[in-house]
């Protein structure tokens, strides 16, 4: 009897240490919600100088952005980060000189050209916080003027009319959690109220000049609502997924009264016209992969689409009145091959193409020529492209037998002597997937000795409907174990000449960050150390936390914090915090909205407070993920140099 009291009392007290250990420690997000006393004692220290040069060499490998075409063809306007932030840049001609358009510290990307080409709409971010302003630059003068920002306020550019004098936008300037859309005289900055929206409103698509607009509205990560809205009588009329929880990607269609639609009607996505409430399907009934997304040009003349044929990234086209497909260029070795943005005419897109050993080129593509040139050269100073490993796709068994796609870059030699420690880097989303293609990042890792191993657990986007659904809420618990599973079987596949394992680390940015934290938590054991970038620590402090605007975008992935309380608690990595067994670093950025900085605080300081092996570091300027090269350079060395320690590399 005594024991069985024992066993009694013993369990209420570990489920008391849990519910305490499960509560949250901090309330807000952003730099208001941590002191600057501990903005100053978590931030990041210095690299070695050996390894901060290599790494500023790493990082100076740019690609630009596809980019967007003047009206005239003339003129190329694109990002890049060569300078260290993203900025925007333009050339006059096919591989003329580059020249920096726009500067300073904070990120700044190009939306709009105006379609009588005197002036572009820009996008400016501050310290990460993700409440962008909008700004017109003038392209002869080169001054830029403010059109609209608002302290916690998220703005963005939907189009400009035809005649360049009104800006349509959408912002959530009433509520924080809703969106309304607005027409703004760029010229006066007079806004006049579109349609007020209660929850998340985007204009997706429009006709003649915004004088009907295609609306979607998102009531979770994946479960949106289409509808078709006339400006002039404010008529709203329902067109797709009213009432269901399904995830539909639309367009005007060419033909009145007609839309294209991305929806995945079995298992994966295809693309189907839709009219009368009937969809015909457009593309191949046999296609056993998603396309991951659509475009359609202003003209409407033509329907870009990506397929998504295991990770890998393929072009298709097709007349978007008659649907029949239309020849592309062929680009050998391309692991990715994007379209990009269109001119007003149709004439000419903008395609970039990925290889394992290039950052992402691009091209004009014109329609009507068929001709094909280079615009902006990548760069990559005192780096050797062509030693850059290839990723291979590779599979893990999970402990139900399914098998989980992975891919692996190795350092030479590696895969041979399977003698070298492994890094598993988990994606962010979790409604994301490791790609094949080039990382300068990831080689960084494979040039230290590290084989970089990048899985696609149950969960993941880009292998159909059932997959990606099988972590949705509750059911979760049934796939985590594909985390530890990924380190069981590289144990037991990748042993040495000796028998002897390797040593594995784990590491990851937001959903990967979380996964990261479940490794080292609940699944103690399984790797030798990890690395979590802003990652969940408490799905419950979370979901409370997080940006407004973003809570019913996650609740849908996660679960209900009322409803749900108990299996957040059960997946919620701060859970098993008495179970950590190796060292951890955390990363995160002040100003992140979506995962709050409170979330690395608070698991860092339960952390210590019981004698375990903890690191953080706070990026005082940064939200979700740097985006400064100064610090991600800190980022990622810190991170190397973490993993060279604990995982014994020379």
């Amino acid at each position: 009897m005594k024991n069985i009291i024992s066993c009694m009392m013993w369990s209420v007290i570990v489920l008391m240490t849990l519910s305490r250990a499960a509560q949250a420690q901090y309330s807000g997000h952003g730099a208001d919600s941590v002191s600057l006393e501990k903005l100053l004692l978590y931030a990041a220290p210095a690299l070695p100088v050996a390894m901060s040069n290599k790494l500023t060499k790493m990082m100076e490998v740019a690609a630009p952005g596809m980019g967007m075409l003047s009206p005239d063809k003339k003129t190329l306007y694109f990002s890049w980060k060569v300078t260290g932030q993203s900025h925007v840049w333009k050339i006059d001609g096919p591989q003329k000189f580059p020249v920096q358009v726009t500067s300073g510290a904070d990120a700044v990307s190009l939306k709009e050209i105006a379609p009588n080409g005197k002036f572009l709409i820009l996008s400016k971010d501050v310290n990460g916080q993700e409440n962008p302003g909008l700004y017109k630059l003038d392209v002869k003068t080169g001054l830029m003027t403010e059109l609209y920002r608002k302290e916690k306020v998220q703005v963005a550019s939907s189009f400009i009319t035809s005649d360049s004098k009104y800006l349509f936008i959408t912002a959530n300037d009433k509520k924080p959690d809703s969106y309304s859309t607005y027409k703004m005289n760029i010229e006066t900055r007079e806004l006049e109220i579109i349609y007020e929206g209660d929850g998340n409103w985007y204009v997706a698509d429009q006709l003649n000049d915004g004088q009907s607009l295609l609306f979607v509205k998102y009531n979770g990560g994946r479960i949106n609502e289409w509808y078709k809205y006339d400006v002039a009588s404010r008529k709203m009329e329902p067109i797709l997924g009213q009432g269901e929880a399904n995830d539909y990607d639309v367009v005007f269609s060419a033909q009145k009264d007609e839309y294209i639609v991305l929806v995945a009607q079995d298992d994966f996505k295809k693309i189907y016209s839709y009219k009368n409430k009937k969809f015909k399907l457009l593309t191949d009934p046999k296609l056993q992969f998603d396309i991951s997304s659509m475009s359609m040009d202003y003209k409407r003349n033509r329907i870009t689409y990506e397929i998504n044929r295991d990770g890998y990234t393929e072009l298709k086209a097709m007349d978007a009145k008659n649907f029949k497909p239309i020849q592309l260029p062929q680009f050998k070795q391309a692991d990715h091959v994007f379209a990009g943005s269109t001119t007003k005419d149709g004439q000419v897109t903008m395609l970039g193409i990925i290889t394992a050993q290039s950052p992402r080129v691009s091209y004009s593509y014109d329609w009507v020529t068929g001709k094909l040139i280079q615009w902006v050269l990548p760069s990559s100073p005192e780096v050797d492209l062509s030693s850059f490993a290839k990723a291979e796709l590779m599979y893990y068994e999970a402990q139900d037998k399914t098998h989980i796609p992975m891919f692996v870059r190795y350092p030479k030699g590696c895969k041979e002597s399977k003698d070298c420690p492994v890094i598993v880097h988990f994606h962010g989303g979790p409604e994301a997937q490791s790609q094949p293609g080039f990382s300068s990042i990831l080689q960084t890792m494979v040039d230290f000795g590290f084989i970089v191993v990048e899985p696609n657990v149950r969960g993941s986007d880009g292998y159909g409907k059932k997959w990606i659904d099988l972590d949705n809420g509750p059911l979760r618990e049934n796939v985590i174990t594909d985390i530890p599973d990924a380190a069981t079987w590289i144990k037991n596949n990748w042993k040495n000449k000796s028998g002897r394992s390797p040593k594995i680390g784990v590491m990851g940015w937001s959903y990967g960050g979380y996964s990261t934290l479940m490794a080292m938590t609940r699944f103690a054991g399984s790797y030798d150390a990890g690395v979590a970038l802003v990652g969940m620590s408490n799905l419950n402090s979370f979901l409370m936390n997080t940006a407004p605007y973003r809570r019913i975008l996650r609740i849908s992935e996660y679960g209900d914090p009322e409803k749900d309380k108990e299996a957040l608690k059960k997946l919620s990595p701060i859970t098993y915090v008495d179970q950590v067994k190796g060292p951890l670093m955390i990363i995160q950025g002040a100003n992140d909205p979506r995962v709050p900085v409170g979330e690395a605080i608070q698991m860092h300081e339960i952390m210590k407070k019981k004698g375990l092996k903890s690191e953080l570091i706070i990026f005082a300027n940064e939200g979700h993920g740097s985006a400064k090269k100064e610090n991600q350079i800190l980022e990622i060395g810190n991170t190397i140099e973490f993993f060279k320690k604990h995982l014994d590399t020379k």
